[in-house]
Protein backbone atom coordinates (compact mmCIF):
# COMPACT_ATOMS: atom_id res chain seq x y z
CA UNK A 1 0.00 0.00 0.00
CA UNK A 2 3.12 2.59 0.57
CA UNK A 3 4.32 1.53 -2.65
CA UNK A 4 7.17 -0.29 -1.28
CA UNK A 5 9.78 -2.18 -3.66
CA UNK A 6 11.01 -4.64 -1.29
CA UNK A 7 7.58 -6.12 -1.59
CA UNK A 8 6.98 -9.43 -3.81
CA UNK A 9 4.66 -8.16 -6.88
CA UNK A 10 3.01 -10.92 -6.98
CA UNK A 11 1.49 -10.16 -3.69
CA UNK A 12 1.41 -6.88 -3.67
CA UNK A 13 -0.99 -7.05 -6.53
CA UNK A 14 -3.41 -9.45 -4.92
CA UNK A 15 -3.56 -7.11 -1.56
CA UNK A 16 -4.66 -4.10 -4.16
CA UNK A 17 -7.16 -6.33 -5.88
CA UNK A 18 -8.45 -7.29 -2.18
CA UNK A 19 -8.43 -3.40 -0.93
CA UNK A 20 -10.18 -2.29 -4.26
CA UNK A 21 -12.97 -5.00 -3.66
CA UNK A 22 -13.62 -3.70 0.30
CA UNK A 23 -13.17 -0.35 -0.89
CA UNK A 24 -10.33 -0.16 1.89
CA UNK A 25 -8.70 3.03 2.54
CA UNK A 26 -5.45 3.37 4.78
CA UNK A 27 -5.57 5.74 7.37
CA UNK A 28 -3.57 8.89 5.92
CA UNK A 29 -2.63 9.58 9.74
CA UNK A 30 -1.13 6.00 10.54
CA UNK A 31 1.19 5.78 7.52
CA UNK A 32 2.63 9.87 8.27
CA UNK A 33 3.84 7.68 11.76
CA UNK A 34 5.44 4.57 10.05
CA UNK A 35 6.67 6.70 7.40
CA UNK A 36 7.61 10.05 8.91
CA UNK A 37 5.91 11.70 6.37
CA UNK A 38 2.88 13.49 6.43
CA UNK A 39 2.31 13.92 1.76
CA UNK A 40 1.12 17.37 3.35
CA UNK A 41 2.11 20.86 3.10
CA UNK A 42 1.00 24.03 4.87
CA UNK A 43 0.44 27.27 3.45
CA UNK A 44 0.42 30.10 6.02
CA UNK A 45 -0.91 33.62 4.85
CA UNK A 46 -2.22 37.20 6.62
CA UNK A 47 -5.61 37.14 5.37
CA UNK A 48 -8.27 34.52 3.47
CA UNK A 49 -10.76 36.66 2.86
CA UNK A 50 -8.13 38.67 0.04
CA UNK A 51 -9.32 36.99 -3.00
CA UNK A 52 -5.62 38.11 -4.40
CA UNK A 53 -4.26 34.91 -2.39
CA UNK A 54 -7.05 32.67 -3.70
CA UNK A 55 -5.55 32.46 -7.34
CA UNK A 56 -2.29 31.52 -5.68
CA UNK A 57 -3.62 28.72 -3.39
CA UNK A 58 -5.33 27.45 -6.59
CA UNK A 59 -2.43 26.94 -8.52
CA UNK A 60 -0.36 26.06 -6.18
CA UNK A 61 -2.71 22.95 -4.68
CA UNK A 62 -2.84 21.42 -8.87
CA UNK A 63 0.97 21.16 -8.68
CA UNK A 64 0.35 19.48 -4.60
CA UNK A 65 -2.31 17.10 -6.11
CA UNK A 66 -0.83 16.04 -8.66
CA UNK A 67 2.77 14.91 -6.66
CA UNK A 68 0.14 13.64 -4.40
CA UNK A 69 0.52 16.07 -1.51
CA UNK A 70 -2.83 17.26 0.41
CA UNK A 71 -2.56 21.03 1.24
CA UNK A 72 -3.05 22.72 4.84
CA UNK A 73 -3.85 26.18 4.45
CA UNK A 74 -4.17 28.56 7.34
CA UNK A 75 -3.75 32.11 8.63
CA UNK A 76 -3.04 34.19 11.16
CA UNK A 77 -4.53 36.76 12.96
CA UNK A 78 -2.01 39.14 14.41
CA UNK A 79 1.59 39.78 13.31
CA UNK A 80 3.70 38.72 16.33
CA UNK A 81 1.85 35.19 16.07
CA UNK A 82 2.25 34.51 12.78
CA UNK A 83 5.67 32.99 13.74
CA UNK A 84 3.77 30.90 16.38
CA UNK A 85 1.55 29.30 13.24
CA UNK A 86 4.16 28.65 11.21
CA UNK A 87 5.91 26.31 13.95
CA UNK A 88 2.52 24.92 14.92
CA UNK A 89 2.11 24.23 11.42
CA UNK A 90 5.09 22.53 10.92
CA UNK A 91 4.63 20.18 12.82
CA UNK A 92 2.12 18.45 10.61
CA UNK A 93 3.20 18.95 7.45
CA UNK A 94 6.84 17.79 5.52
CA UNK A 95 6.85 21.68 3.84
CA UNK A 96 5.67 24.87 4.37
CA UNK A 97 4.79 28.20 2.08
CA UNK A 98 4.87 31.55 3.62
CA UNK A 99 2.82 33.95 1.52
CA UNK A 100 3.34 37.49 2.23
CA UNK A 101 4.88 37.47 5.44
CA UNK A 102 5.16 39.91 7.87
CA UNK A 103 7.54 38.26 9.93
CA UNK A 104 11.13 40.71 10.82
CA UNK A 105 14.38 39.41 10.01
CA UNK A 106 15.05 36.91 13.14
CA UNK A 107 11.70 35.37 13.02
CA UNK A 108 12.53 34.44 9.42
CA UNK A 109 16.16 32.85 10.08
CA UNK A 110 14.39 31.53 13.33
CA UNK A 111 12.31 29.56 10.53
CA UNK A 112 14.68 28.73 8.26
CA UNK A 113 16.77 26.83 10.94
CA UNK A 114 13.92 24.50 12.11
CA UNK A 115 15.40 22.73 9.06
CA UNK A 116 11.64 21.86 7.41
CA UNK A 117 11.40 22.95 3.38
CA UNK A 118 10.39 26.59 3.57
CA UNK A 119 9.39 28.74 0.83
CA UNK A 120 8.41 32.50 0.94
CA UNK A 121 6.03 33.89 -1.53
CA UNK A 122 5.82 37.36 -2.46
CA UNK A 123 9.30 38.55 0.12
CA UNK A 124 12.54 39.15 -0.65
CA UNK A 125 15.04 38.95 1.98
CA UNK A 126 18.67 39.46 2.41
CA UNK A 127 20.22 37.16 4.69
CA UNK A 128 17.85 34.34 4.98
CA UNK A 129 18.61 31.35 4.32
CA UNK A 130 15.00 30.15 2.76
CA UNK A 131 14.18 29.93 -1.07
CA UNK A 132 11.95 32.88 -1.90
CA UNK A 133 9.76 33.41 -5.36
CA UNK A 134 7.83 37.37 -5.75
CA UNK A 135 6.77 39.34 -8.12
CA UNK A 136 7.59 42.67 -9.20
CA UNK A 137 6.12 45.89 -7.42
CA UNK A 138 8.38 48.47 -8.70
CA UNK A 139 8.54 48.34 -11.84
CA UNK A 140 4.79 48.24 -12.98
CA UNK A 141 4.03 50.57 -9.86
CA UNK A 142 6.42 53.03 -11.38
CA UNK A 143 4.56 52.42 -14.93
CA UNK A 144 1.22 53.34 -13.30
CA UNK A 145 2.60 56.26 -11.73
CA UNK A 146 3.80 57.70 -15.44
CA UNK A 147 -0.03 56.79 -16.60
CA UNK A 148 -1.08 59.33 -13.77
CA UNK A 149 1.42 61.99 -14.59
CA UNK A 150 1.02 61.79 -18.01
CA UNK A 151 -2.83 62.44 -17.18
CA UNK A 152 -1.32 65.88 -15.82
CA UNK A 153 -1.78 64.41 -12.30
CA UNK A 154 0.61 66.00 -9.61
CA UNK A 155 -0.88 65.63 -6.23
CA UNK A 156 -1.37 62.05 -5.24
CA UNK A 157 -1.96 59.82 -2.38
CA UNK A 158 -0.89 56.52 -1.57
CA UNK A 159 -3.43 54.74 0.67
CA UNK A 160 -0.55 52.37 2.14
CA UNK A 161 -0.96 48.89 3.05
CA UNK A 162 1.14 47.13 5.83
CA UNK A 163 4.28 48.85 7.08
CA UNK A 164 5.81 44.93 7.38
CA UNK A 165 4.82 43.96 4.17
CA UNK A 166 7.45 43.93 1.27
CA UNK A 167 4.94 44.74 -1.32
CA UNK A 168 3.99 47.66 0.39
CA UNK A 169 7.76 49.03 1.11
CA UNK A 170 8.66 48.35 -2.60
CA UNK A 171 5.60 49.82 -3.82
CA UNK A 172 5.58 53.31 -2.10
CA UNK A 173 9.59 53.14 -2.99
CA UNK A 174 8.04 53.80 -6.68
CA UNK A 175 5.67 56.09 -6.14
CA UNK A 176 8.31 58.09 -4.11
CA UNK A 177 10.58 57.26 -7.53
CA UNK A 178 7.69 59.32 -9.22
CA UNK A 179 9.19 62.57 -8.29
CA UNK A 180 11.01 62.39 -11.14
CA UNK A 181 8.00 62.34 -13.32
CA UNK A 182 6.20 65.31 -11.52
CA UNK A 183 4.02 63.96 -9.09
CA UNK A 184 4.21 65.41 -5.40
CA UNK A 185 3.17 62.25 -3.26
CA UNK A 186 1.80 62.14 -0.15
CA UNK A 187 1.71 58.60 2.38
CA UNK A 188 -1.76 58.14 3.89
CA UNK A 189 -1.88 54.65 6.87
CA UNK A 190 -4.49 52.42 5.32
CA UNK A 191 -4.29 48.52 4.92
CA UNK A 192 -5.31 46.06 2.26
CA UNK A 193 -9.04 45.93 2.55
CA UNK A 194 -11.87 47.38 1.23
CA UNK A 195 -12.62 49.14 5.36
CA UNK A 196 -9.02 50.38 5.62
CA UNK A 197 -9.46 52.14 2.17
CA UNK A 198 -12.71 53.05 3.17
CA UNK A 199 -11.77 54.88 6.23
CA UNK A 200 -8.35 56.46 5.19
CA UNK A 201 -10.12 58.31 2.08
CA UNK A 202 -11.29 61.27 4.33
CA UNK A 203 -7.73 62.04 5.78
CA UNK A 204 -6.68 61.08 2.03
CA UNK A 205 -8.54 64.31 0.51
CA UNK A 206 -7.22 66.83 3.27
CA UNK A 207 -4.10 66.34 1.30
CA UNK A 208 -6.01 67.94 -1.60
CA UNK A 209 -5.17 65.23 -4.34
CA UNK A 210 -6.43 64.51 -7.71
CA UNK A 211 -5.94 60.82 -7.71
CA UNK A 212 -5.30 57.82 -4.87
CA UNK A 213 -2.86 55.46 -5.41
CA UNK A 214 -4.20 52.51 -3.05
CA UNK A 215 -2.11 49.66 -2.07
CA UNK A 216 -4.16 47.26 -3.39
CA UNK A 217 -7.59 46.83 -5.39
CA UNK A 218 -9.78 45.68 -2.22
CA UNK A 219 -8.00 49.41 -0.96
CA UNK A 220 -9.26 50.75 -4.23
CA UNK A 221 -12.80 49.94 -4.06
CA UNK A 222 -13.07 51.17 -0.19
CA UNK A 223 -12.04 54.51 -1.49
CA UNK A 224 -14.13 54.62 -4.13
CA UNK A 225 -17.25 53.69 -1.90
CA UNK A 226 -16.18 56.22 0.11
CA UNK A 227 -15.97 59.22 -2.65
CA UNK A 228 -19.13 58.71 -3.35
CA UNK A 229 -21.08 58.62 -0.37
CA UNK A 230 -18.99 62.44 -0.41
CA UNK A 231 -20.64 63.05 -3.97
CA UNK A 232 -17.24 62.60 -5.49
CA UNK A 233 -17.08 61.04 -8.73
CA UNK A 234 -14.67 58.37 -9.75
CA UNK A 235 -12.73 59.96 -12.03
CA UNK A 236 -14.23 63.52 -13.02
CA UNK A 237 -13.31 64.75 -9.76
CA UNK A 238 -10.57 62.31 -8.49
CA UNK A 239 -8.47 59.27 -9.96
CA UNK A 240 -8.26 55.78 -8.46
CA UNK A 241 -6.05 53.15 -8.90
CA UNK A 242 -5.48 49.56 -7.25
CA UNK A 243 -2.56 46.71 -7.08
CA UNK A 244 -3.54 43.01 -8.04
CA UNK A 245 -6.19 42.82 -10.44
CA UNK A 246 -8.46 40.63 -8.37
CA UNK A 247 -11.97 39.23 -10.34
CA UNK A 248 -13.74 42.14 -8.62
CA UNK A 249 -11.71 45.00 -10.32
CA UNK A 250 -12.69 44.87 -13.88
CA UNK A 251 -16.28 44.46 -13.15
CA UNK A 252 -15.98 47.47 -10.13
CA UNK A 253 -17.63 50.94 -11.35
CA UNK A 254 -15.81 52.15 -12.56
CA UNK A 255 -13.51 48.92 -13.82
CA UNK A 256 -10.65 49.82 -11.47
CA UNK A 257 -7.33 50.69 -12.87
CA UNK A 258 -4.84 48.56 -11.43
CA UNK A 259 -1.80 46.00 -12.04
CA UNK A 260 -2.21 42.36 -13.32
CA UNK A 261 -0.32 39.98 -10.87
CA UNK A 262 0.44 36.74 -12.31
CA UNK A 263 -1.22 34.98 -9.37
CA UNK A 264 -1.70 31.46 -11.50
CA UNK A 265 2.47 32.09 -12.45
CA UNK A 266 3.41 32.69 -8.57
CA UNK A 267 1.91 29.87 -7.24
CA UNK A 268 3.01 27.22 -9.99
CA UNK A 269 6.60 28.58 -9.16
CA UNK A 270 6.02 28.18 -5.47
CA UNK A 271 5.42 24.76 -5.51
CA UNK A 272 8.12 23.84 -8.16
CA UNK A 273 9.92 25.11 -5.74
CA UNK A 274 8.61 23.45 -2.37
CA UNK A 275 8.32 20.33 -4.28
CA UNK A 276 12.50 20.65 -4.67
CA UNK A 277 12.89 21.00 -1.19
CA UNK A 278 10.96 18.11 -0.49
CA UNK A 279 13.01 16.52 -2.60
CA UNK A 280 16.63 17.22 -1.13
CA UNK A 281 16.94 19.63 -3.61
CA UNK A 282 18.08 23.01 -3.82
CA UNK A 283 15.94 24.99 -5.72
CA UNK A 284 17.48 27.67 -7.89
CA UNK A 285 16.21 31.65 -7.14
CA UNK A 286 14.07 32.90 -9.95
CA UNK A 287 13.91 36.47 -10.95
CA UNK A 288 11.50 38.57 -10.13
CA UNK A 289 8.02 37.30 -11.76
CA UNK A 290 6.64 40.21 -13.72
CA UNK A 291 3.08 42.11 -13.09
CA UNK A 292 1.45 44.10 -15.98
CA UNK A 293 0.10 47.66 -15.93
CA UNK A 294 -3.50 48.05 -17.15
CA UNK A 295 -5.79 50.97 -17.74
CA UNK A 296 -9.48 51.16 -17.31
CA UNK A 297 -12.10 53.61 -16.15
CA UNK A 298 -10.94 54.72 -12.85
CA UNK A 299 -8.02 56.80 -14.31
CA UNK A 300 -8.62 60.25 -15.90
CA UNK A 301 -7.36 63.59 -16.37
CA UNK A 302 -6.49 65.49 -13.64
CA UNK A 303 -9.63 67.96 -12.72
CA UNK A 304 -8.24 71.39 -13.35
CA UNK A 305 -5.67 70.29 -15.44
CA UNK A 306 -7.27 70.90 -19.26
CA UNK A 307 -6.75 67.63 -20.01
Amino acid sequence: MSGSLTVNPEMAERVRRATDELEYRPNGAAQGLASGMHRSVGVVLPDLSNPYFHGIIKATNVGAARDRYRMLVTEWQEPGEELGVCLDVLSRVDGLLVLSTRMETDSLRDLAARGVPTVLVNRVELGVDLPMVAVDNFSPMLELCQHLASLGHRRVVYLAGSPSAWQNRERWKAVQQARILGLDPVMVASDATIEAGYEATDEALGHDPTALIAFNDLAALGAIARLRELGLKTPEDISVTGFDDVALARYADPALTTIVSPKTALGEQAWMMLEASLRGERPEQPPLLSATFVQRASTGPAKGSGG
